[in-house]
């Protein structure tokens, strides 16, 4: 990864980006009101109160997508299509350190979450956005073929929206990735949305970024496990090893500049879906490949003042074909992350597939 890159339940606390609000006179005026019968016209409708144009898509700026580095930025624009239908313009032109195609689909949607809920669904800045769940399939063919990159489109449908209050508290979406009529991708995710006071008195202690950043670089930090396929960074590298050949402690280096863009009390999400796939590809699997498809549960967050140990174990294949792993994450003995991986199949796989005589 390049240096430039970066259900209110209390049982079920999962992972969130703390943002109080963007730099002055960034991504302010910028929510969208409810849409009229003109959307069905592809008009896009802003608030009376936005600068924007009304039939321009909305130019995202990094306080509405809650990033300090701009440079990080991956969304470029957002038109609304519907009550909650929108369309999300992405700027893939200069990921070249970002990793595989997994790490740049899940960190393009992730930015999402803000967007959606600041300039959709009118979230004020300062309440926490919570991960709940995330599944992906990518289509390898096309990305094989034409390379990741590129200015691709996210045409998102939004539904199960909870609202309290007439404030949004969660919503679901399903993704389709298409870059030049192709389609590179499909997911599904769900986050809730938590007011400051009910995330502080949820985490306590425990939700002062700040401290806890602090308890975590006052700790050293474990070494980086070998073969975990992320070149020479070793700061990219999300896994310590330990004496078992399938568990390892999670590494969570707290200046890495993508993962701790800007302050968190915990690991982030992301962080823990690349873990997950580190894991797979260290066990060294001869059938172990591309991560084509994940299913990942958030179940708790995880600590930056506490181990946390990741297991990984082979299941029998997916209804592809596909070799599967299941990756867990457990810290202070409770289940944090629970994710399935499906690998691609190596090339060798898939020739002697081919030359496989049929019947008839």
């Amino acid at each position: 990864m390049a240096a430039s890159r970066s259900r209110q339940e209390k049982e079920r606390p999962l992972c969130y980006w703390p943002w109080r609000g963007p730099a002055r006179g960034v991504g302010q005026r910028m929510s969208v009101r409810q849409p009229t019968a003109a959307h069905n016209r592809g008009v896009t409708h802003m608030n009376t109160s936005m600068t924007a144009v009304a039939s321009r898509a909305l130019r995202v700026e990094k306080g509405l997508v809650h990033k300090h580095d701009a440079g990080q930025v991956l969304l470029s624009g957002l038109t609304r299509l519907g009550q909650d239908e929108f369309l999300i313009g992405a700027d893939w032109t200069d990921t070249a350190g970002l990793g595989d195609g997994a790490v740049l689909l899940t960190e393009t949607i992730r930015q999402t979450f803000p967007l959606l809920s600041h300039a959709g669904y009118d979230v004020p800045f300062g309440h926490r956005l919570a991960w709940s769940e995330y599944r992906y399939a990518l289509n390898l063919p096309s990305l094989r073929e034409n390379g990741i990159g590129g200015r691709p489109d996210l045409h998102i449908r939004c539904y199960d929206v909870i609202r309290r209050r007439e404030r949004v508290t969660g919503l679901s979406l399903h993704i389709t990735v298409v870059r030049d009529g192709v389609q590179l991708a499909t997911a599904h995710t769900r986050f809730t949305i938590q007011p400051p006071a009910i995330y502080d008195r949820l985490r306590g202690a425990r939700g002062d970024a700040y401290r806890m950043l602090e308890l975590a670089r006052s700790r050293p930090l474990p070494p980086p496990v070998a073969g975990a396929g992320v070149g020479e960074e070793f700061r990219d590298v999300v896994l310590s090893p330990t004496d078992a050949t399938d568990r390892w402690q999670l590494r969570i280096d707290t200046h890495h500049p993508m993962y701790f863009d800007h302050p968190s009390d915990h690991a982030p999400g992301i962080l823990l879906l690349e873990a997950a796939k580190q894991a797979v590809r260290t066990l060294r699997h001869p059938r172990v490949g591309v991560a084509e498809a994940m299913e990942t549960v958030f179940h708790r967050y995880v600590e930056l003042d506490s181990p946390c140990w990741v297991d990984a174990q082979l299941l029998p294949d997916d209804q592809l074909g596909r070799a599967r792993f299941l990756v867990t994450m457990h810290q202070e003995g409770r289940l944090c992350f629970t994710a399935l991986v499906s690998v691609a199949k190596q090339e060798q796989e898939q020739e002697q597939e081919r030359s496989r005589p049929t019947a008839g």
